[in-house]
């Protein structure tokens, strides 16, 4: 009985209620045609308030540089769907309207017109509530998210804080404009240049952050290229327009935009309105800040000396604190006089940062007091030694570094560095030969010792810090260490230099005279002509290098009988060489690469000395005249990667040749590859470059044949269209020494390749680049790996690699199957490679391992790592691409 209830209801209220539910489903079919008119209504007022609003929104984003607001985008979106659905609507109702009858009261389908009514009820109501919306809209737009800025990379500062606050300080006043910080050369300036950059990247602002560098005789067009690059103007045509053709196309961009513009090392005033830059104001609220040495630069570039800071050279406490830290506490506590002298030798260095690292370095060596007392008498001593301006506060200081050398003959190959342009980079190789060729290496050695002696040379100046690596097989001289190293041959060195690179000459400059001049550098000039025959007997090295070398008269080198070294490298407009060469009667040393000469003149038999000839990326070179190369009897170096002329020609001559010793070859087809390998001085001779180029004879190469090469330091292999697969022959993995000097591996437009697995064999490559090779899946296959005892490959797979450079590879989707150690890895790019989605990085070997990732963001965003805990340990500088 408790399971059990009734409900009682009148039957009036059941009718009621019966009646109010049809009427109201009723209502939908008689006020179907009204509705139907007021949507249409309501559609068109709609319509064209998203057309006012759209307006709006493009005015902000293109003439207030605005980006719209996500509520405004989101109204936007929800509008246009309304209005298509509601329209949609509206086209199907006159298929409903003639089902209405009695006046439009009933319907002939009651239910589908119900249906239909309620739809258009809902459309209606959803129009008049997307119209208040709108209403909501005073803003449409605001400003776009902060623009980014290049990190630049840095390393601890010491006594730079108190200038980074000022000048931060000042970029807030509305009225600054331009901000000068000037001293001494090697003080700072540059690195705080660097850390305001740095602070802008780690900062919230609406700059657009732009770097360059104007050194000095560097013309307004370098900096104008650096802008151009940053700002993004296209590269086509840029080269051929006029300096005001690239001012006003940088102006149309900046004029628009609030940017900080850095300029870095500024000798003369700097005219910032023909390099296309507008003169910052409180209206367009940009900033421009410069580094110099000059103070009446800081003057011509801006008046008002508030602006103007002058870092000083440090106080005794943080020089002191920096130069402990260049000795290192080990050579600071070998004896307890040793850390007073040291205060000696920082009281010598005057505080400027240049000296003390410079110093400090030279010094972490010196275990012994009796080193610590030379030291601080010869600094001492070259301080009664000076020059007005920089050089008189700088140069007797660094000159110490110099002096420290260990002989004479590091000296001279330091010096004989500043006849390279400021700032340039410089080819380690190259500089090497030079200094053979110079007579700088021990006599009596054979090339193999000389160029280890070179790179031990090299090793002693890059300690000394007197010389920098930049990058892949370069080094490069700090602008104030070639500053002093000038000074240091025009003070003191009785051979007499000319240095007129990069200060953009046309012609030859004068001289007072020419029959002193021991060695000439002319390099990253205009000049085109060379039609004077200049009296230099005892001229012995002549760069004329990075020039616009047209046209060189025969009689231009009738008078200059000592010559040992040319550079006529990276003159792209010269086509033939002078007969008159052949007057070179002790010329050693003889660089065209890079240019586009077509053939070389049967006169060259004459240099009976050439010891080494560059013809590398000659590619218009058709002809060599028989016997030519063999008639070179001394040639120990001959280089002809990218040679236009067919090394397989050579190979009989270059059998006739006794003391060659390194070559650089291009093969363009296995089977040349192949004929190469039969002849003895494919193995007897250092081969250290190879490129492989536009192989189409065959899908498969035979490693052996290069794996053997014990010197190989480099291979490069480009468009080889139908190379699918690389051999790794079975008697490769029995040796223990294959490819052991490889250091660089390149692979650009093989798009049949499908791995690159042999090189696990090469365990000192230090930089591996694959681009545009359309087939690639893998770098190291497991299946091949795995075919190789650990025993016979390498244990330390990639543990030399510095750069992983991987573009536009878009089926690659693994390096390696397993985790890796990278302990040397300072760069990894990875572009447009879709597939990739795991890095093979090993926590164990990456924790504080800091190095620059260049590719697009959004890819790093979603990359896994196969070792989880290395994404924290691996501490990257983002690079966008």
């Amino acid at each position: 009985m408790g399971n059990i209830f009734s409900i009682s209801l009148s039957l009036d209220t059941i009718i009621t209620r019966c009646w109010d539910c049809a009427a109201g489903q009723a209502s939908y079919i008689c006020n179907l045609e009204d509705n139907l008119h007021a949507l249409q209504a309501e559609v068109e007022e709609l319509k064209a308030i998203r057309s006012d609003l759209l307006r709006r929104v493009k005015i902000a984003e293109d003439e207030q540089q605005l980006k719209r607001l996500g509520q405004v985008e989101g109204w936007l979106q929800r509008a246009e769907t309304l209005i298509n659905d509601a329209g949609q609507l509206i086209l199907e109702s006159r298929q409903q309207i003639n089902k209405l009858c009695i006046g439009g009261c009933c319907s002939t389908h009651p239910r589908s017109s119900i249906k239909f009514g309620k739809q258009i009820a809902k459309k209606l109501q959803e129009a008049k509530d997307q119209k208040e919306k709108e209403k909501d809209f005073s803003d449409v737009a605001s400003k776009p998210p902060l623009p980014s800025s290049t990190e630049r990379p840095s390393e601890p500062t010491v006594g730079l804080e108190f200038y980074l606050n000022k000048v931060w300080s000042c970029l807030k006043e509305k009225q600054v404009g331009i901000i000068g910080i000037f001293g001494l050369g090697g003080v700072g300036k540059t690195t705080l240049l660097n850390q305001i950059n740095n602070k802008f990247h780690d900062t919230t602002h609406d700059y657009l952050v732009i770097w360059a560098v104007a050194s000095q005789d560097r013309p307004i067009e370098k900096v104008q290229d650096q802008i151009a690059k940053r700002i993004g103007l296209p590269n086509e045509g840029w080269e051929s327009k006029s300096r005001d053709e690239k001012a006003g196309d940088i102006f149309n961009v900046l004029c628009r935009k609030k940017f900080a513009f850095l300029l870095d090392d500024i000798w003369e005033w700097f005219d910032l309105t023909g390099a296309g830059v507008p003169l910052p104001t409180q209206d367009n609220g940009s900033k421009v800040i410069f580094t110099t040495r000059r103070l009446d630069v800081c003057c011509q570039m801006q008046p008002n000396m508030a602006n103007n800071i002058k870092v000083e050279c440090l106080p005794p406490g943080e020089a002191l604190k920096l130069f402990e830290e260049k000795v290192g506490s080990e050579t600071l506590q070998m004896h307890p006089d040793i850390r007073k002298l040291a205060e000696a030798v920082v009281e010598q260095c005057a505080g400027l940062p240049l000296a003390l690292i410079t110093i400090g370095r030279a010094m972490a060596s010196k275990k012994t007091p009796p080193e610590w007392e030379y030291a601080i008498k010869v600094l001492r001593q070259s301080a009664a030694s000076v020059l007005p301006g920089v050089g008189k506060e700088m140069y007797p200081k660094l000159k110490f570094s110099y002096d420290s050398l260990t002989s004479e003959r590091v000296k001279s190959c330091f010096l004989y560095c500043s006849l390279y342009p400021e700032d340039h980079p410089i080819q380690i190789d190259e500089l090497i030969h030079c200094w053979i060729r110079e007579g700088f290496m021990d006599k009596h050695t054979d090339l193999s010792t000389a160029r280890n002696q070179g790179h031990f040379i090299i090793g002693s100046l890059i300690e000394a810090c007197l010389l920098e690596k930049v990058r892949f097989s370069r080094v490069r001289m700090h602008d104030v260490v070639r500053d002093m190293a000038l000074w240091i041959v025009g003070e003191f060195e009785k051979e007499k230099l000319l240095v007129k690179s990069g200060v953009q000459l046309k012609e030859l400059p004068e001289a007072e005279k020419w029959e002193e001049i021991t060695r000439m550098s002319l390099m990253d000039n205009k000049i085109e002509n060379l039609t004077e025959i200049l009296e230099c007997p005892n001229l012995q090295t002549l760069f004329l290098g990075r020039n616009d070398l047209k046209v060189i008269m025969d009689v231009f080198f009738n008078s200059m009988p000592m010559l040992r070294v040319l550079d006529l490298s990276d003159n792209m407009n010269l086509e033939e060489l002078p007969v008159g060469i052949a007057k070179l009667v002790s010329l050693e040393h003889l660089n065209l690469s890079f240019t586009k000469i077509t053939k070389l003149p049967v006169e060259l038999k004459a240099l009976e000395k050439l010891k080494y000839l560059n013809l590398e990326w000659t590619r218009d070179l058709e002809m060599i005249p028989q016997q030519l190369i063999s008639s070179f009897s001394k040639l120990q170096v001959l280089k002809m990667m990218r040679c236009g002329y067919g090394c397989s020609l050579l190979l009989e001559e270059l059998e006739h040749l006794k003391y060659l010793n390194v070559l650089t070859l291009t093969f363009r087809s296995a089977s040349e590859l192949e004929k190469a390998s039969r002849f003895n001085k494919f193995f007897s001779c250092a081969i250290e470059y190879v490129s492989l180029l536009d192989f189409r004879d065959s899908r498969s190469l035979n490693i052996l044949a290069l794996a053997n090469l014990q010197n190989l330091y480099s291979i490069k292999c480009t468009s080889c269209m139908d190379l699918k697969k690389v051999k790794i022959a079975s008697n490769i993995v029995e040796g223990a020494r294959y490819f052991h000097s490889l250091r660089y591996v390149g692979l650009t437009y093989c798009k049949q390749m499908r791995d690159v697995s042999w090189v696990i064999f090469a365990p000192h490559l230090e930089k591996l680049l694959i681009r545009d090779c359309n087939s690639l899946e893998e770098i190291i296959s497991k299946e091949k790996l795995d075919e190789v005892t650990e025993s016979k490959a390498n244990k330390n797979l990639f543990s030399r690699l510095e750069e992983l450079d991987l573009r536009r590879l878009p089926k690659m989707k693994t390096i390696c199957y397993r985790a890796l150690p990278f302990p040397q890895l300072k760069k990894i790019s990875i572009v447009k490679c879709p597939m990739l989605k795991k890095l093979p990085l090993n926590f164990n070997s990456a924790k504080g391992q800091r190095f620059i990732i260049e590719g697009e963001k959004e890819w790093w965003k979603d990359v896994e790592w196969e070792d989880e805990s290395t994404q924290t340990a691996f501490l990257p500088s983002f690079k966008p691409q």
